[in-house]
């Protein structure tokens, strides 16, 4: 009889357990109803909001005309450049104009193809400089090694090369050297 007893008050035990939790659960549901029926709200705006933009026939939902979404004819999304390659910030930059700046070949003279010397003999020029440098119009050593600091900054500029590494690998003097072989 003793054993009955102790398993019945196991049971009794259980179904309280059950009820309390039940009875804690719809409590909760209850009282965080209402607290959290705007963000489910706003959720299944932006779900229509979704839905609407890839569907090709539904008019969109967006309130606000200046939004980029609607302002875009096709709803595609645009990318926003916000840092350089060297993770320089756009903003923080000089505004680029879309001219480029022209060569002064009148201080270091012109050349052509025929006149090709291998530039790639100066240390910190590779077959890439190389090119850049002959598609605006530098093919010879002596053309280097008659560079101004003007001449210089230019040259950087057009090539978009690092800044002040034609400087720091000295290529005058190596294209004056190169003249003399």
């Amino acid at each position: 009889m003793l054993e009955f007893l102790n398993e019945a008050n196991w049971w009794c035990l259980l179904i309280l357990l059950i009820l309390a939790f039940l009875l804690g659960w719809f409590l909760s549901r209850w009282a965080l109803k209402d607290k959290y029926r705007k963000e489910l709200d706003d959720c299944k705006k932006e779900n229509t909001k979704l839905k609407n933009v890839s569907n090709a026939h539904a008019k969109t939902t967006f309130s606000n005309p200046t939004t980029p979404e609607t302002s875009a004819s096709n709803n595609d999304i645009k990318a926003i450049k916000t840092r350089d390659h060297g993770g320089i910030p756009v903003s923080s930059q000089k505004p680029s104009s879309d001219k480029k700046p022209e060569l002064d070949f009148t201080s270091f003279g012109k050349a052509d193809a025929s006149q090709k010397d291998d530039l790639k003999l100066i240390s910190g020029v590779g077959p890439f400089i190389e090119n850049k440098l002959n598609g605006i119009g530098i093919y010879t050593f002596e053309q280097i090694s008659k560079f101004t600091k003007k001449d210089i900054d230019t040259v950087t500029e057009l090539i978009q090369f690092f800044p002040g590494r034609i400087e720091r690998d000295n290529w005058k003097d190596q294209a004056k050297k190169l003249m003399k072989e």
